[in-house]
């Protein structure tokens, strides 16, 4: 007796490519990925072995309203990002707003960090292998909230100028993944320097 095979109950979807924005941004992430990863494992290589002070214990101290400004503004740019996809254009441009403000607070924090050691602590880059490596890797942090922080800029002057509309959240969200990702590095670079190297 034979049977007749069924008929499928649902037809295959075709494969999709992903978008090129997000494609390349995964794969600019994948590079900097590479990069943070020589410059945590110098730092944790070197830790304790400076000849001279000043020690990480010394000087460091935790820099929590930074971080947590730093922290925060993954949450507003993710509010920003979902704004923008629902066609708010004004919630989008309040949220943008207020990345960009925590941001340049977390910057001036690092500034107002770097000032403190430079000038008051004598740690510069050419002191010891600590202030080598910590300006290397905070620095190179640092570089890539500055980065972002003008291309929030820019996009928040052409929001101001009616240019952003609903159709744009797809690159508004491709950018957030950058902003999540340096944030991201943000908790590896904290713990690394401020936790364990300390």
């Amino acid at each position: 007796m034979s049977t007749i095979p069924s008929a499928p109950t649902s037809m295959e979807q075709p494969w999709v490519l992903p978008s090129r924005g997000r494609v390349g941004m995964f794969s600019l992430i994948a590079a900097e990925l590479a990069i943070f990863s020589i410059f945590v494992v110098a730092y944790l290589f070197y830790i304790g072995k400076s000849l001279t002070g000043p020690l990480p214990k010394d000087v460091l101290e935790l820099p929590i309203f930074a971080s947590v400004c730093l922290l925060s503004s993954s949450l507003t740019i993710h509010a920003a990002v979902s704004a923008l996809r629902k066609g708010k254009v004004g919630a989008f441009s309040m949220w943008w707003f207020a990345t960009m403000v925590l941001g340049l607070i977390f910057l001036g924090e690092t500034a107002r960090e770097w000032y403190h050691l430079i000038f008051e602590k004598g740690l510069t880059i050419s002191t010891n292998l600590f202030g080598t490596t910590y300006y290397s890797l905070v620095g190179l942090h640092a570089f890539h909230v500055t980065v972002g922080l003008i291309c929030i800029s820019i996009a928040m002057i052409l929001t101001l100028r009616g240019k952003v509309k609903q159709e744009h959240g797809e690159r508004a969200e491709v950018f957030s993944l950058y902003w999540h990702f340096v944030d991201g590095v943000w908790i590896v670079v904290f713990t690394v320097v401020y936790v364990i190297g300390r």
